[in-house]
């Protein structure tokens, strides 16, 4: 088991990439202190994450990761819990999807809040604990879209280029206290998200991409688990494109 022993935290863990992240973590060992928007979303996976992997330890709660108060609640309750704090995984994330010309000043906001503030926030919370036990990992996850951009997506594009300049300047703000910060940047993904879309556009969507499918959840989780396990062990302030060949 690559975990075995270590806790990790992972935002946004109700469903899609969080949810998949969380259950291979408790299957290499990890305990996992997951939290989503609300109690009953994090009750409902903590409940699912205990029936796939009944010897696992689960922390769940409500947090808005645009809060400080609740970032830093959400850190303190999770190391009361376990103990320790050495992972970290950023990935809570909205869309508020239109073209800038319409788009409110609000769903701007929203999305740089949660998506990029909010990253910031739990990080901040999270390193005091993990400077603790003199090593940690944290990933974040930005996008695709904030390698190349999209229209109709101004803020989010925004949000995860942001990632990308605030994996690398933590990086390297860390490195001294033995905790790597790095990103994965997903492309297209069978999520909630995308399942959303269209079957035109999905179709139009899968021409662009090389291997012509769409990654699945657990995919992306193979990729944050090497980053945040010690296979990484010399490995800072990166990128790891998982898109299929949609960007390189």
């Amino acid at each position: 088991m690559k975990l075995r022993g270590k806790t990790a935290l992972i935002t946004g863990a109700s469903r899609g990439i969080g949810y998949a992240a969380a259950e291979l973590f408790l299957r290499e060992g990890a305990a996992v202190a997951i939290c989503a928007a609300s109690e009953q979303s994090a009750a409902v996976a903590k409940e699912s994450l205990l029936k796939a992997v009944p010897a696992g330890r689960v922390y769940a709660q409500a947090a808005d990761v645009s809060q400080n108060a609740d970032c830093e609640a959400f850190a303190q309750n999770a190391f009361k819990e376990f103990g320790t704090i050495d992972i970290l995984i950023n990935n809570a994330g909205i869309t508020k999807d239109t073209l800038m010309l319409r788009m409110k000043e609000a769903d701007f906001d929203a999305v740089i809040n949660v998506n990029l503030k909010g990253a910031f926030l739990m990080s901040k919370a999270a390193v005091k604990f993990m400077m603790k036990g003199a090593e940690g990992s944290i990933v974040n996850m930005s996008s695709v879209v904030g390698q190349t951009g999209n229209a109709g997506q101004v803020n989010y594009a925004a949000s995860k280029a942001g990632l990308i300049g605030l994996t690398k300047a933590m990086a390297k703000e860390f490195a001294s206290r033995n905790i790597r910060v790095n990103a994965v940047a997903p492309g297209f993904v069978n999520t909630d998200m995308t399942n959303a879309l269209s079957e035109a556009l999905k179709a139009e969507v899968l021409k662009s991409i090389p291997l012509k499918k769409f990654a699945q959840a657990a995919d992306i989780a193979k990729a944050v688990l090497f980053l945040a396990c010690g296979d990484a062990g010399y490995i800072t302030g990166q990128i790891l494109a998982v898109n299929g060949g949609l960007y390189i």
